[in-house]
């Protein structure tokens, strides 16, 4: 197992190219599974192992997965299973976004109830309505979802919005004659390059961006070619980075559009954020002022940044107050955050973190993804040495992260325990 060791407290500079979206490249490449066609799809960040076990998915259902850097096509190789491995399906939750292409083709799927982060329930609830609404019957058996009927097209309403559960059903409505309209829809911009890509293949679909999505669907679509979209949370991450080592970090290859309520928050806290043509400059000298903070769906403050932004804030002058709206069991990162000496009361679903001066460094210890990456802020901020373990979170999301760190500056290796 894997850990990081970092000797903290220097200031980053330089340069760093952004990887292509993780959660945009997740639903695109299993939206491969609606055409017999071959995909080209661009931009991928191969080197995570989400983006790997979602290869061996579609391999495992009857997908051909060739991978050059980042660069993938996936190729029909045979006829197509209508039931996604358990094995694989158990250690990430994105795995049930098969249902929708496999069910709209077929008329029947089995999929295992998936696994994922330890950040809340995250039930599926709302894509099993979904289905529902479109004429599929649901059945529990052993641990596995099974949906059949043949699906028709029609309106679905979501309960609440949904990102996993809008894009299942945007593929499911893709490869069905008709008009189907999702109301209450995920707005991110994740939604939007999938909607691109589905377009692309031969369905219509309007509205992605918004609460309202229509998609008319087309019974045969075809294999395309399609550039991902930059990971904003990536993109965050490195600006929160660039702020909390009192450095100076341009970000390349980035939407600064997609990340406007993290640049609004850094902003008023005193980080200079400097945006152009696909590119970021961020800098800070000192410490934050405290600013409250409020997740919320997109376009509001990501979720996946509420950790690194604590991280953050631990080193305010002042007091500053955090709410988790999107996720319960979102803030295990602060006991780790704590042993570094960041002062941070939690209650409920709100986090008050009064500043200190400075964080020390301690041998600490990742429980999920984004938690990761707050320990990666904190450290980097840190004076002295931390070692982080069970890295293997952060390298769910974040592609040879040390390797960029690195080259601006950081003192952070790998080690293998």
């Amino acid at each position: 197992m894997d850990r990081f060791i970092i000797d903290g407290g220097t200031p980053l500079r330089g340069d760093v190219r952004i990887s292509g979206s993780k959660n945009a490249a997740l639903p695109i490449l299993i939206a491969t599974l609606l055409t017999d066609e071959s995909c080209v799809i661009e931009n991928v960040p191969t080197r995570l192992r989400d983006i790997r076990l979602t290869f061996r998915v579609l391999e495992a259902i009857g997908k051909r997965v060739d991978v050059s850097g980042s660069r993938v096509v996936v190729h029909a190789n045979k006829p197509l299973k209508t039931r996604a491995p358990y094995d694989l399906v158990k250690q990430m939750r994105a795995s049930v976004l098969v249902a929708g292409p496999l069910l709209s083709r077929f008329g029947w799927v089995r999929v295992p109830i998936p696994g994922g982060c330890a950040i809340g329930l995250r039930p599926i609830d709302i894509h099993i309505q979904g289905f529902q609404d479109l004429g599929a019957r649901r059945v529990l058996d052993q641990g596995d979802l099974i949906l059949d009927s043949p699906l028709r097209p029609g309106r679905v309403r979501f309960k609440s919005p949904s990102v996993g559960a809008t894009e299942n059903l945007m593929m499911a409505a893709a490869a069905l004659e008709g008009t189907t309209t999702i109301v209450n829809a995920a707005r991110e911009p994740e939604i939007e390059d999938l909607a691109g890509f589905l377009t692309d293949m031969g369905a219509k679909v309007t509205g992605a961006g918004g609460s309202t999505i229509v998609v008319r669907g087309a019974r045969r679509l075809k294999g395309v070619s399609h550039r991902v979209i930059p990971d904003r949370i990536e993109t965050g991450t490195f600006m929160l980075v660039a702020a909390a080592t009192g450095g100076r970090v341009r970000l390349l290859g980035v939407e600064p559009a997609q990340v406007h309520a993290l640049s609004v928050k850094m902003r008023a806290a005193g980080a200079v954020v400097r945006e152009g043509q696909g590119q970021i400059v961020v800098s800070m000298k000192g410490r934050p002022v405290p600013v409250a903070m409020a997740t919320a769906p997109y376009p509001g403050f990501p979720t996946d940044l509420q950790a690194p932004w604590m991280a953050w804030m631990s080193l305010a002058q002042g007091r500053s107050r955090i709410k988790e709206t999107v996720f319960e069991n979102r803030f295990m990162h602060a006991a780790e955050l704590g042993r570094m000496g960041a002062r941070i009361a939690v209650s409920g679903d709100t986090g008050v973190v009064q500043g200190v001066p400075a964080l020390s460094g301690a041998p600490i210890m990742a429980s999920d993804l984004r938690a990761g990456a707050a320990l990666l802020v904190a450290a980097l901020a840190a004076h002295g040495r931390t070692s982080v373990a069970r890295v293997y979170h952060i390298d769910r999301g974040y592609e040879r992260v040390e390797i960029k760190l690195r080259a601006l500056g950081a003192r952070i290796k790998r080690v293998k325990t």
